[in-house]
């Protein structure tokens, strides 16, 4: 599996391009895994439902099962954060695992760069950004890619990882 991340500060739009990205490489017979990193705590079922029940009894693993999909909830109460290895490691054999947030892990990144968020590029700082998705005029040696194309950043990551597409 190849990894790729999408990097930004929140309200950059992270999220829309991965939501715009996806389909792009998977019509390219890309299958992609996403992880994304939350900076709080947060909760994919509520209060009185059986599975919130059972996590708040002490299970250690919650997994829930239906016709369309199933999600494992796996408590961490006195454990430290995850690595991102240990959590793609949890995936399913997949072609690529894009990554939204983590920005300290070493893996090449996209840059969402939107200079009225009032935030300084990333980049300068970081080496493992390898190209900037943005419309802003900046000046750098990265490559820079029209923020709504969405066929240019994906061909730039399956050429940067060296993808296969295959066709659907």
């Amino acid at each position: 599996m190849k990894v790729f991340g999408i990097a930004g500060y929140s309200g950059s739009g992270k999220t829309t391009l991965l939501e715009k990205l996806i389909p792009q490489l998977t019509a390219r017979g890309i299958k992609v895994a996403v992880i994304k990193h939350a900076h709080h705590g947060f909760d994919i079922d509520r209060p009185g439902k059986d599975s919130y029940r059972h996590r708040e009894a002490g299970a250690h693993e919650v997994l829930l099962s239906c016709n369309d999909r199933w999600a494992l909830m796996h408590e961490r109460r006195s454990e430290g954060e995850v690595t991102l290895d240990e959590l793609i490691g949890h995936l399913s054999p997949c072609d690529l695992v894009l990554i939204e947030g983590f920005k300290q892990e070493p893996v090449p990144k996209l840059e969402v760069y939107r200079p009225e968020n009032g935030k300084p590029p990333l980049f300068p700082e970081r080496s493992d950004i390898v190209a900037l998705a943005t419309d802003a005029d900046i000046v750098t040696s990265l490559p820079k890619l029209p923020l709504n194309d969405m066929a240019a950043i994906a061909t730039f990551i399956i050429d940067t990882l060296q993808l296969s597409e295959r066709p659907c």
